[in-house]
């Protein structure tokens, strides 16, 4: 509480006592702590093969394969099937990468794509991948590591 000494011809004087005040400022922030809703880290689902699983191959059909190269500088080149393919350059824009999906999606029903990245590739690339087939819609997708054959096959490209 507040005193006010007023003596007479004296100097006045306050003194005001502070501890209120703060067992009021540690029950706000108490208060705050409490009532405050964190936000939740937002996790992308990985299905992992199994670790008992055989090497066994899957046979697909090439016309419903579609592999995806990330290179260096966020590069995306893409080609559809294994035999003589022709290789393409894209980016990760709408009007690139998610083009491409989409046109996939609308023309090939339950299409593959097989994701490789080269090591000068950004681990970035590699989520953004991921999230276009998420925001495309393609439910079947694997991430592979490149082959010498790959990197032949991007060599060659004119790009």
């Amino acid at each position: 509480m507040a005193d006010i000494d007023t003596g007479g011809g004296k100097k006045v004087s306050t003194r005001v006592d502070m501890t209120p005040m703060v067992d009021l400022a540690f029950l706000l922030v108490t208060f705050f702590m409490l009532t405050t809703t964190f936000n939740k880290p937002q996790t992308m689902e990985v299905n992992m093969p199994e670790k008992n699983q055989k090497n066994e191959t899957m046979k697909v059909k090439e016309s419903k394969t579609t592999t995806i190269v990330l290179a260096e500088n966020d590069k995306v080149y893409y080609y559809t099937g294994v035999e003589n393919p022709e290789v393409k350059l894209t980016n990760f824009s709408e009007s690139g990468l998610r083009k491409v999906l989409l046109e996939k999606v609308k023309t090939i029903q339950d299409p593959i794509i097989i994701i490789k990245a080269k090591k000068e590739a950004k681990y970035k690339n590699v989520v953004d991948v991921i999230d276009e087939m998420a925001i495309t819609g393609v439910k079947i997708y694997a991430l592979v590591d490149i082959t010498p054959a790959d990197l032949e096959l991007l060599a060659k490209a004119p790009y």
